[in-house]
């Protein structure tokens, strides 16, 4: 007795996105992190023990990626996610103690909460972003990125991202995209619902962003729980994004999957999994990270194995 065989009549019949094989995303679920074909060469799932391990690791990865692009004398650009969190603190002392000069440092943050219409909370509401993101790294790096090069997804801004990303890969500089793996798959808020307003992937793949996009259900409750401390009446129910086009247009990728709740509990485990083995799919994001060169950090116990016990 399982999802599959209870779904049918339930409450959940069609809840999922149509895209989704629950079989495959269960098989999925046994393989550990064990390389696949359709990986790329250069990605790489890097354990962690724990979630100070994961914090410090991911945190001196993106450090020097700032650190090498200074040392060659070229610019960098970088997508930005709030969520993870952990490792901008990691990422702002080493850039400290290496006395790295981050004015050739352009960021992108991949999302913001919005309304329908797009609008987005003022950036002095401590659940905004771009507050989020001053606090935790730009405000604590001692020679720190110049404001007029960092970018945020509101509704008017966020449509200069492709043209501004296009302009400065243009010059020869390396894209570097921060992510988080939601529940549903997503990366930045591009849900699996999404998928189902495109005929093909190659159309899916060619959209830049989305101004008040449609959260998932379990999206809202992932942040609700994440970053909300449960109280789901405080989470917008939509947001601004990125989409495939500019998130697969990075030239490295640096990633995470730190969704451990304690005592055994987690969130992230099947949508990690299914990130590294279902194998590109538009209604699954995140299934196209392996695609691209770069480490995904985890904790060891999102890989499994994924069983029942009591809590």
């Amino acid at each position: 007795m399982d999802f599959m065989s209870t779904v049918k009549g339930s409450l959940l019949d069609g809840f999922y996105p149509k895209g989704w094989d629950m079989a495959k995303i269960d098989a999925c679920c046994e393989k550990g992190v064990a390389r696949e074909d359709f990986w790329n060469k250069d990605f790489t799932p890097i354990a962690c023990d724990s979630i100070y391990d994961f914090d410090t690791l991911m945190g001196h990865e993106i450090a020097q990626e700032i650190k090498n692009a200074r040392a060659r004398g070229e610019k960098l650009a970088m997508i930005l996610p709030v969520g993870p969190m952990g490792m901008y603190k990691w990422a702002a002392y080493f850039l400290n103690e290496w006395d790295i000069n981050c004015d050739h440092v352009y960021t992108f943050n991949m999302d913001e909460w919005a309304d329908a219409e797009g609008n987005t909370l003022p950036n002095t509401n401590p659940a905004s972003f771009e507050y989020s993101m001053k606090e935790a790294f730009f405000n604590k790096l001692n020679k720190t990125i110049p404001e007029s090069q960092r970018n945020f997804a509101t509704k008017t801004n966020l449509p200069t991202y492709p043209e501004k990303i296009a302009a400065l890969k243009a010059e020869g500089t390396k894209l570097v995209l921060v992510y988080g793996i939601g529940r549903m798959c997503h990366i930045a808020f591009w849900e699996p619902h999404f998928a189902d307003d495109y005929a093909t992937v190659e159309e899916w793949m060619d959209q830049p962003y989305r101004i008040g996009a449609k959260l998932h259900p379990l999206t809202i409750e992932q942040n609700a729980i994440t970053s909300f401390k449960s109280r789901t009446t405080l989470v917008p129910c939509s947001a601004n994004t990125i989409g495939p086009k500019i998130i697969f247009s990075a030239d490295y990728a640096i990633g995470s999957a730190d969704g451990a709740l304690g005592r055994g509990m987690g969130w992230q485990g099947m949508s990690f999994l299914t990130t590294l083995h279902y194998g590109p799919e538009k209604s699954i994001t995140s299934s196209f990270i392996p695609t691209l060169p770069g480490r995904l950090f985890y904790l060891k116990e999102l890989a499994g194995p994924l069983v029942a016990e009591c809590n």
